[in-house]
């Protein structure tokens, strides 16, 4: 019987996690840091998936009166002695997480957001029974357990009620203890990401700014607080006056270890269920981004490919953090992107960096305006990270790793698609061609249509890789017949070709081959021209060859296509030649 723990897929629960035997990888130094180093009130901004939820769920078991110790045995926390006589199980907490207060409208938000605050109040019903508490008191404490229902028949707190429930519950709680209380709240700004993104943001603004105000500013019953999201938001936004806050970014040395896992956890992971074998690939695709002063990967990565590996020890990595949210950031960064901009972005899929000043302190509302912003969004969210130390604010900004390469391209070729169907017959006259023959006429558009795409160079790249890239292109553009019918990677013959294309009523079959011919960077313009070109032609006669040689045709044959067109496509960059053979 396998006798090893289980892997936490999704698991954000501590206490599940220690007590139902899952694997955990120790963070419980945070724990040690923050006493050591704790303001009244402390943001930790991390990309999605990194570990907050399960490091704010492992901070209420340690401090929350009721602890049990046996949670972090083993634990490198149970090693501090004297913390832990001082600090475990010895405070009220209140913890909320707000990462479920999004709806499509204001006021089905803000009952969210009441039922999530509600429904922790429930947690400390003993408060009905306090001696410490008036009868006023508990008859306010019960308007923060009343909600509930939905639609027209909810039963939400009124705005003051609202607004002040946190610090309610802060002040009942040191009333009864005598102990002052520690507040934690996670992923603190998804009210307001959402709120952006329906519309109704200025409300929501409101709310939040007068609860955070109110809750975390001259608080005499609160011990500390810790808050957890993606985004710092700015001051004058919602936490305006509060002059307690100390934000720990992504920028930050300190905590920079707490979020996400190192090399060293990685491969002990790895090796602990038998795959150490496929830590440089798991390194390739996950590694990448730099917290502080510490190389970290995405935890949520790695679980999940490990999972994978167990299921089938064969299995290759996967996109599983592009998968967690829509990546509605790099559209709207491509889609707003100037020529300039897109070099740039060329340059990032390339592998190399590019120079940005980072903006820590936007809105929510103006995370959109301008493509200065974007940059900004797009490194405090994950999809770029940081490369060598920060001038002040100014960064070299990179893509981390394969996995957010591949989200990139992905996104590329989406948007170059939309791009291309929006001129029907420019698309018609270059499909057309094809079973035309002339290769002229498709060479020419489709040089036309790199010409306004983003390419890839990447010399740490394979040129198969490469070839994928302008093979997804051309799918694209020829999926705009949907009476064709186009397989990719089919069997015919001895191998598998790019694309086989039927045109039924016709009798024609094509088959196309991408080869990507490699350029030298640095060469002389007119060598380059005629390097190019000479390379161009010789990846068209190889791609022509290998359809000959493998026998690609000989599928399209079976199924009774009666003529047969093989193209061989050669591409460089934004350059391409293609040649006809029949």
């Amino acid at each position: 019987m396998d006798d090893t723990v289980k892997l936490p897929v999704g698991i954000d629960d501590f206490e599940k996690l220690r007590t139902e035997e899952f694997y955990y990888i120790d963070k419980t130094g945070l724990i040690k840091n923050l006493l050591h180093n704790w303001s009244e009130v402390n943001l930790f901004t991390r990309p999605r998936r990194f570990g907050k939820s399960l490091n704010m769920s492992m901070l209420k078991c340690f401090f929350e009166y009721g602890c049990d110790g046996r949670l972090f045995d083993g634990l490198y926390i149970a090693g501090e002695t004297e913390l832990c006589e001082k600090y475990m199980g010895k405070f009220p907490v209140i913890s909320v997480s707000l990462k479920d207060a999004s709806a499509g409208d204001y006021r089905t938000a803000r009952q969210m957001l009441c039922a999530i605050i509600g429904n922790e109040a429930m947690r400390f019903q003993f408060l009905l029974e306090s001696e410490r508490l008036t009868e006023k008191e508990k008859g306010r404490y019960k308007q923060l357990i009343a909600v509930g229902g939905v639609g027209e028949a909810a039963y939400v707190m009124a705005d003051d009620v609202l607004t002040e429930s946190l610090l309610t519950l802060c002040q009942y709680l040191y009333k009864h203890y005598g102990q002052k209380a520690v507040l934690l709240i996670d992923e603190y700004d998804v009210p307001l990401d959402k709120a952006r993104h329906f519309g109704y943001y200025d409300e929501m603004a409101k709310l939040i700014r007068n609860l955070y105000s109110r809750t975390l500013k001259s608080n005499g019953c609160l011990q500390f607080a810790v808050m957890t999201g993606c985004l710092k938001i700015a001051k004058e936004s919602i936490f305006t006056g509060l002059n307690n806050l100390r934000v720990f970014s992504v920028m930050n040395v300190q905590f920079d270890e707490y979020f996400g896992f190192s090399d060293r956890d990685v491969k002990k992971m790895l090796d602990y269920y038998g795959y150490g074998d496929r830590f440089d690939l798991a390194k390739e695709w996950y590694d990448g981004y730099r917290f502080g002063n510490a190389d970290v990967y995405c935890p949520w990565d790695v679980i999940n490919y490990c999972a994978d590996l167990r299921a089938d020890p064969k299995a290759s990595p996967r996109a599983f953090w592009a998968n967690t949210s829509g990546n509605d950031i790099i559209r709207s960064f491509i889609q707003t992107a100037k020529p300039g901009t897109r070099r740039e972005l060329e340059l990032l899929v390339d592998g190399e960096s590019v120079t940005k000043r980072v903006n820590q302190e936007l809105t929510y509302r103006d995370l959109y305006s301008n493509t200065d912003n974007l940059w900004s969004v797009l490194f405090m969210t994950g999809y770029l990270t940081m490369r060598g130390e920060a001038d002040g604010d100014i960064c070299q900004l990179a893509i981390p790793n394969r996995e957010i390469r591949k989200i990139f391209i992905d996104q590329i070729l989406e948007w170059f698609q939309e791009e291309a169907r929006r001129d029907a017959p420019r698309l018609d006259a270059f499909c057309n061609a094809f079973p035309k023959g002339d290769a002229g006429a498709i060479e020419e558009s489709f040089n036309a249509y790199l010409a306004k795409t983003i390419s890839i160079h990447d010399t740490s790249v394979r040129n198969r890789k490469k070839e994928n890239f302008y093979h997804g292109i051309l799918l694209g553009l020829l999926g705009h017949r949907e009476d064709w019918y186009i397989r990719s990677n089919a069997e015919s013959g001895e191998g598998f070709s790019d694309i086989l294309i039927e045109i039924e009523e016709e009798g024609i079959g094509i088959v196309i081959e991408v080869k990507y011919s490699n350029s030298r960077r640095r060469a002389e313009k007119a060598e380059e021209k005629s390097m190019r070109d000479a390379r161009l032609e010789k990846g068209c006669r190889e791609a022509l060859a290998q359809i000959e040689d493998l026998g690609y045709d000989a599928k399209l044959r079976m199924d009774g296509m009666d003529t047969v067109i093989k193209y061989g496509i050669a591409c460089d960059r934004k350059r391409c030649r293609v040649m006809v053979s029949v």
